[in-house]
């Protein structure tokens, strides 16, 4: 879940600040619903009511007794989480008012996504938003905790179609040997209805928790294993680059594609685009989302953030979309 990961360029041209020539980052980043039932009536609404508003129609894969578009709207932008800088975060803050939020997501309708993937708070934008006659669908993570009961129950009612145990939280437990500290959590979210799903951003725990045969739905995949420590870094690259922060390694990918391709769970892969890195020419978006589409199953998504200050990414992102799609084999 990313910021479109396309805004570094800071006119929306997928890098070149003037549709020609190459931006310098720099210069960008000194610039810089209603009740459960009527929810429910809403996320069923049909391919041929969007197309009487003029919508586009996305490849679509089943998810559940669901069919959504393979392009799916992350959430990192609307809590100000751009995994760059704090200064990005703040540029994002301050642009996505409740108001901004909505306008974006609609934009997202119009463009032929389906499917939202929430956290936080952004149930109460998407309950605003179905009040408002939106049919986007919803998807959130979440996690235990004092709270997680009641939370749970926020989901259920605004029609939330499933939920993933947070992706840091499940590598973090992974990684001390407590993975099975989450069972009892996903079986509380398959006790309230809700599709139950996995998020992580290690190959390794998707091989887990198939291994452990537990009832489960789909998985939040991140392609780059971002959080290495220092000396996780250092024992598999003989150093540790600087600053260390999040690195994101070009060979991180196919080791996730391997572990989607073998699972025959509904995986949503995210990050393609390393949390903006690979934003700064067309080239390499256009390699992100082709590898990405050629890695996966023809039954898996891929989750974008938007951050659409500067351009209209969610036509871009579809538009690649339909091009790649095919590509999954």
């Amino acid at each position: 879940m990313e910021w479109s990961e396309r805004s570094l360029d800071g006119n929306g041209n997928d890098g070149r600040c003037d549709g020609g020539s190459p931006c310098d980052r720099r210069d960008f980043l000194k610039g810089i619903c209603a009740l459960p039932i009527a929810v429910a009536a809403a996320q069923q609404a049909t391919s041929s009511s969007a197309a009487e508003k003029g919508e586009a129609k996305l490849p679509q894969v089943p998810f559940g007794k669901y069919s959504i578009s393979r392009l799916v709207l992350g959430s990192n932008p609307f809590h100000a989480g751009s995994h760059l800088s704090t200064f990005v975060n703040n540029e994002m803050r301050a642009y996505f008012t409740l108001e901004q939020k909505l306008k974006t997501v609609r934009r997202c309708e119009e463009v032929g996504i389906t499917l939202w993937q929430g956290s936080d708070t952004h149930h109460d934008v998407y309950r605003r938003l179905c009040e408002e006659g939106g049919r986007m669908q919803y998807i959130s993570l979440g996690q235990g905790g004092e709270n997680s009961e009641n939370y749970l129950r926020q989901l259920k009612d605004v029609g939330c179609l499933g939920v993933a145990h947070h992706g840091e939280t499940t590598d973090n437990l992974f990684k001390t040997g407590k993975l099975d500290d989450i069972h009892d959590y996903l079986k509380r979210v398959r006790d309230s209805g809700m599709m139950v799903g996995v998020s992580t951003h290690m190959p390794a725990v998707v091989d887990a928790v198939e291994s452990k045969g537990w009832d489960v739905d789909f998985y939040m995949t991140c392609v780059y294993e971002r959080h290495r420590s220092a000396e996780g870094l250092k024992k598999l690259l003989g150093h540790v680059p600087v600053p260390v922060g999040e690195v994101y390694l070009e060979s991180d990918p196919p080791r996730m594609f391997k572990a989607i391709r073998q699972t025959k769970r509904t995986c949503f892969a995210f990050k393609i685009l390393a949390a903006g890195r690979l934003s700064d020419n067309k080239g390499a978006v256009e390699k992100a989302f082709r590898d990405t589409f050629a890695g996966i199953k023809p039954t898996d998504a891929v989750i974008i953030g938007i951050f659409d200050k500067y351009g209209d990414q969610q036509a871009e992102n579809a538009e690649y979309v339909k091009r790649f799609s095919t590509l999954s084999v």
